[in-house]
């Protein structure tokens, strides 16, 4: 579905009618109840938290995961809906970022899993489950070749080593506010401090502590303009240009209609390998990825999340030519854990499930929610708008369309942090702040869909007091 004001074909994006500014006050009140609540509601929770920082830093197992006070720590989870260490059951909106797009303990995963267990759950051999796979993995993303992995980073790491492989270059370039994992390269200027990164159309990059990001150049998203300065100077170094070709790290972040179509340009003209990040699109953006819903083909892309179905598994593959660099050593791949029977098993049953009819229908639930909520936005004027690509959505807290990361620093955080607390409160748990987006799985239906809208219904009438 497509808003008439969406920035590309495939993409929605529905800008609020009128709106008039919040009472920033009342926010903060508001804040202060809400997180009050949380403090009075979530006993349990904060215990355990304390227990797990004795052998764990900050008692999570991913930064990530961490918020402070404390965060959720959840026990089970079945369909749409998680349970914490308290027993209460909360609806799942973030749902792994994309890794349950089928939902939680989906049946037809489960079987597949219980199944590989009887077989084996590791070789390291070639498998008939692997090549299986594989072809899979290629026929549906429209891929040459393929490698599997065990996290996103992984992927994004050795997409970039076939790259420079390939090339005989070690030039990186990422766009300013994108995040493709943790590896050293990848973490320059995900979300670097406004004071330190330079101009806007021509970012410095801001290089982390103990990061070794000598060799990445950054880029503003939505600016062929600048791509093809940074090009034009730097090419000759250049290896590769790395982007999702939807920003999900900084809510949703569409590109602009004829941007990802210049970049492909530009990366051809200069002899760049294009790579597209789908670690967090892939199926979630539709039955075959970004790449093809948008029109667009890369070299080399990435995948992990939502192939396979809550298991760890991540691949990156692409067109041949720029494959070869494995088949020939000139970029070893290794891993004890690549492919493991387990995981693909995991991946077999998703591709199964994952058709474009149940797609379509999630997809579809997920557009009755960013119109119902779109609704709810211009009955109450509020300064905020619906995004949504696939099978996820998110409200951005501005008037105006998040082209990039400096648009990103510039919305409203602090009622970003009242509505996700606000729906957290109330029983329904999403990405904290304004940094990532809800996901429609395959388990949320009508009723799951009207809680979520009735409860921005509610926050809404608080706002306007």
């Amino acid at each position: 579905m497509q808003s008439v004001l969406a920035p590309h074909k495939n993409t929605y994006r529905r800008m609020p009618a009128v709106s008039t500014p919040l009472n920033h006050d009342r926010i903060a009140k508001l804040l202060e109840i809400e997180w009050q609540r949380f403090l009075d509601d979530t006993g349990g929770n904060r215990a355990e938290s304390t227990e797990a920082r004795i052998t764990t830093p900050l008692g999570v197992t991913s930064s990530f995961q961490y918020w402070d006070p404390y965060p959720l720590s959840i026990k089970s989870a079945s369909g749409a809906y998680v349970t914490d260490v308290q027993g209460r059951q909360l609806l799942d909106l973030s749902m792994g970022f994309g890794g349950m797009l089928v939902g939680h303990l989906n049946p037809d995963v489960m079987k597949a899993l219980r199944e590989a267990t009887d077989i084996g759950t590791l070789f390291v051999t070639p498998s008939p489950i692997a090549r299986d796979a594989a072809e899979r993995m290629c026929r549906r993303f429209g891929l040459d070749m393929l490698r599997f992995t065990n996290s996103g980073t992984e992927s994004t790491m050795y997409a970039l080593r076939v790259a420079r492989a390939y090339t005989g270059r070690m030039g990186v370039v990422k766009v300013e506010g994108g995040y493709h994992g943790s590896y050293d390269e990848f973490t320059v200027s995900t979300k670097p401090p406004l004071d330190k990164i330079g101009a806007a159309d021509n970012p410095t990059p801001y290089v982390p502590l103990g990061v070794n990001g000598d060799d990445v150049l950054v880029v503003p998203f939505n600016d062929a303009d600048a791509l093809e300065r940074m090009f034009k100077v730097n090419g000759h170094d250049i290896a590769c240009f790395i982007v999702e070709p939807v920003l999900e790290n900084i809510g949703i972040c569409l590109p602009d209609e004829g941007y990802l179509e210049r970049v492909r340009e530009l990366c051809t003209q200069y002899g760049v390998v294009l790579i597209f990040d789908e670690v967090k699109t892939g199926l979630t953006a539709g039955p075959q990825g970004a790449a093809q819903r948008l029109g667009v083909e890369p070299d080399l892309a990435t995948f992990a999340k939502s192939i396979g179905g809550g298991v760890p598994v991540a691949a990156f593959g692409g067109k041949r030519k720029f494959m070869e660099a494995v088949v020939d050593g000139r970029m070893p791949h290794f891993g004890t854990f690549n492919g493991n029977p387990l995981s693909l098993a995991g991946v077999h049953a998703v591709d199964e499930i994952a058709t474009p009819e149940a797609l379509e229908s999630a997809e579809a639930f997920n557009m009755q929610a960013l119109n119902r909520i779109g609704d709810i936005i211009d009955e109450y004027h509020l300064p905020a708008h619906t995004v949504g690509f696939g099978v996820k959505g998110c409200i951005t807290w501005a008037t105006t369309p998040t082209r990039n990361y400096r648009d990103y620093k510039a919305e409203d955080m602090l009622v970003a942090e009242l509505s996700w607390l606000w729906a957290l409160n109330r029983g329904i748990k999403t990405p904290p702040g304004q940094d990532d987006q809800w996901l429609i799985s395959f388990a949320h239906k009508q009723t799951e869909i009207d809680l979520v809208v009735d409860n921005f219904r509610e926050l809404a009438t608080a706002l306007r007091g």
